[in-house]
């Protein structure tokens, strides 16, 4: 279970990026959406104590669930919110991006039953989650060994009680797309993933 929670993570001060992305897409909604962080995004605010380059990410990343993609496909009202919160955020810079559907990301098969709630920011018309801490390794491992992905790999073992036979499991029953790029990516992540679980020593005994 990550040891992460919402509430410890309200002590920080709102000033990052995302936080900001999210408020300007809040502020221009009339009715409640769910919506499941990931990226850099998702470790900003869904962790306490998360490094201050978190929120210096330009954009927000966002998962949507199978089981909510019809009604949001039809919701016009949140792709008008989404656009115009974009055109106000265009000149810092910012804006909401990809919004993949869960079959095109990297995640367990029960990954929706292990969601965690995000408390930061404070929303009228937002519910924010983000996928477990395995999951969101899971993600990090779709562009291969990148550096940076990586990092957040490490960040995350840190941050969680997620072990190395845990990862084990979520390995073998990792769903992706059926790409022979993001299979490749996926195999030049995995030593180096195990690398940073064994020297966190997550390591079941």
């Amino acid at each position: 279970m990550d040891k992460a929670t919402g509430t410890t993570a309200f002590m920080r001060p709102i000033n990052d990026n995302p936080t900001e992305v999210l408020l300007a897409l809040d502020r221009e909604l009339d009715h409640e959406v769910n919506l499941v962080l990931y990226g850099r995004a998702a470790l900003c605010l869904g962790f306490s104590d998360a490094p201050v380059e978190f929120g210096t990410t330009q954009d927000v990343d966002g998962i949507i669930r199978l089981s909510q993609l019809p009604v949001l496909m039809e919701d016009n009202g949140f792709w008008e919110a989404q656009e115009r919160a974009n055109l106000l955020l265009e000149p810092l810079g910012l804006y909401i991006t990809h919004l993949f559907s869960e079959d095109q990301v990297f995640l367990r098969p029960e990954w929706e039953q292990h969601l965690v709630p995000v408390l930061r920011p404070e929303t009228c018309w937002l519910r924010l989650f983000r996928p477990h801490a395995v999951d969101l390794i899971l993600t990090k491992m779709m562009r291969g060994n990148d550096a940076q992905d990586m990092d957040d790999v490490a960040f995350l073992v840190r941050k969680s009680s997620v072990t190395r036979a845990e990862m084990e499991v979520a390995f073998q029953q990792v769903r992706m797309p059926d790409l022979h790029e993001l299979r490749d990516a996926f195999k030049r992540a995995l030593p180096r993933v195990r690398e940073i679980l064994d020297r966190s020593g997550s390591i079941d005994s």
